[in-house]
């Protein structure tokens, strides 16, 4: 009798455990930053070195 009761307890136990909800990290919204014309001449630049970047190992195939 006291293992059932053992038992028992472990599995509510566990299943409390696991249905318990976790408290978000972060609860109020990011601020918002606007973007200056400096950040998004960076942005194009960064895209223009990926593509480039994706395709050299296309030309050294050929």
């Amino acid at each position: 009798m006291k293992k059932l009761v053992m038992l028992a307890v472990a599995v509510l136990g566990t299943t409390a455990m696991v249905s318990a909800q976790t408290t978000p990290a972060q609860t109020t919204p990011a601020k918002e930053v606007k973007a200056t014309k400096k950040d998004h001449k960076k942005a194009k630049a960064e895209k223009k070195e990926a593509k480039a970047e994706a395709a050299k190992p296309e030309a050294a195939k050929k």
